[in-house]
């Protein structure tokens, strides 16, 4: 599926999330936007980590979730009230706690309303995925 270029690239889209979600500050980056996507970092602190030495549940959704609404922002513009409509997660493998944790996400689908974003998960240095997600975007009607 060809989706549309770029029209924000990874700076931009790191100011706005920074001006729009102060709450996250430094949490996310995004490392670089692709030609069917976005490369989007967590950065691991204290506060994502679980008992047994592991990156918790919430903290890899908050990733794909993240990756996907940048993945879609990089081509709509910075349209804060897109919203995540659905969400499948697999987590398949214990992340390494003491690394970052990188998300790769491909847009599947981006219409006028609805957008589709695939997400793998992989430990900063690492092959093996931890989680793959689908997420569904609606995006709201320009005025």
């Amino acid at each position: 599926m060809t989706v549309l270029a770029p029209i924000m690239d990874a700076a931009a889209l790191d100011a706005f999330l920074e001006k729009a979600f102060p709450e996250v500050d430094g949490e996310f980056s995004v490392t670089e936007v692709t030609d069917d996507g976005a490369i989007v970092r967590l950065h691991v602190g204290a506060r994502h980590l679980r008992p047994g030495g592991t990156i918790s549940g919430p903290s890899m959704f908050g990733l794909a979730d993240v990756g996907v609404y940048v993945a879609v922002l990089s081509r709509i513009g910075p349209v804060a009230l897109a919203v995540t409509t659905n969400c499948s997660i697999d987590f398949m493998r214990k992340p390494e706690a003491g690394r970052d944790l990188i998300a790769t996400v491909r847009l599947l689908k981006l219409g006028k309303v609805l957008a589709v974003g695939d997400v793998l998960i992989r430990s900063d240095g690492q092959d093996d995925i931890v989680a793959r997600a689908t997420l569904t975007y609606a995006i709201p009607p320009r005025r």
